[in-house]
């Protein structure tokens, strides 16, 4: 990438999340969503979400190190409202001689990030350091990497990657919450025509975008990523994590649901709706029975991963949907 245009992208990155705004925050429907059909797939590795997943992994880790301090890393901490929550569950459950390290290029952020943490008295647990990730080279080693709803803002993903697994210690696990699909969020064409063919059938009140304010009587297949790191690279995230790394979890999951549970259209929806709660479990099955068949790859995951050298005996794999199967080739259309 050029560097002027990087460079560009750095400042409109750093001017859309300067604001204090909830990043995470989701339409009801996404929750029902959720709730209904991935948390059956988390309480496999014995978890509930995404954070209660870093925090049982990461204690794991700590455990398996035998270090009197453990150490972890979080990449792209943003708020670190996350990374608050997690050092808070960690010690809930006997882990008190831990730091992590929270990582993000924006100071806003750090700043809301370590008020966060002083607030929720965990701040003598938690560091905060400002570097770019892309570019990121670590001093030390740790027992844990988090990267939570960031990979798909990175353009270096083998430099990334490749920090990431070398300050890894032997027994430590790299986890991970993110969008695997193409990149700046589109669909693919086999899932666009689904979308589009949905699209037509729903009343104009369901196509209100909340996050443009507009109404979109057509669908707009939105390249995210045209102005912004949105999705810059998020087609390639699966593929080289396949290459260098051994899964332990991993839960992949969403597709043609997406447009319509996310912050856009979601909250046209009515969770308490029969109607809408069956256009969404609709759309699951239409996902679901495309995993099973092939003709269409998931666009989320969760996965807990280790060096290649040291592989679970027993990992979690949901649906037996494994991560190589997952893995949408980019010249396929």
């Amino acid at each position: 990438m050029p560097e002027n245009d990087y460079a560009k992208r750095v400042e409109q990155e750093l001017k859309n999340y300067s604001e204090d705004i909830d990043v995470h925050q989701l339409p009801d429907i996404f929750h029902y969503w959720s709730n209904r059909y991935i948390r059956p797939w988390f309480e496999q590795a014995d978890s509930t979400h995404p954070e209660d997943l870093f925090a049982r992994y990461m204690l794991e880790a700590a455990r398996a190190s035998g270090n009197e301090c453990a150490w972890f890393l979080s990449v792209g901490a943003g708020n670190c409202d996350a990374e608050t929550a997690i050092a808070s569950d960690l010690i809930s459950r006997g882990l008190t001689n831990f730091k992590l390290v929270c990582l993000d290029i924006n100071p806003d952020m750090l700043r809301r990030g370590k008020e966060h943490a002083r607030k929720a008295g965990v701040l003598d647990q938690l560091e905060f350091q400002k570097a770019d990730f892309n570019f990121f080279k670590p001093d030390r080693m740790y027992d844990a990497v988090i990267a939570n709803q960031c990979l798909h803002h990175v353009t270096e993903l083998e430099n990334l990657f490749g920090a990431i697994e070398s300050c890894l210690t032997p027994k430590g696990l790299f986890i991970t919450s993110d969008m695997i699909g193409r990149n700046g969020h589109q669909r693919w064409p086999e899932a666009l025509e689904i979308v589009e063919d949905l699209w037509r059938e729903l009343p104009a009140q369901y196509k209100f975008n909340h996050q443009l304010q507009r109404l979109e009587e057509q669908f707009v297949n939105y390249d995210c990523s045209s102005e912004s790191f949105e999705g810059i690279r998020a087609q390639d995230i699966l593929a080289l994590l396949v290459d260098r790394f051994s899964f332990h979890v991993f839960i992949a999951f969403g597709n043609v649901v997406d447009i319509f549970i996310d912050r856009g259209f979601g909250h046209n929806f009515d969770a308490d709706s029969e109607k809408d709660r069956a256009f969404i479990d609709r759309l699951h099955e239409i996902d679901e029975q495309g995993f099973r068949n092939g003709t269409l790859k998931p666009t989320h995951m969760v996965a807990v991963m280790s060096h290649r050298n040291n592989p679970a005996s027993n990992p979690v794999i949901a649906r037996d949907l494994a991560p190589s199967a997952c893995i949408r080739p980019p010249d396929q259309n």
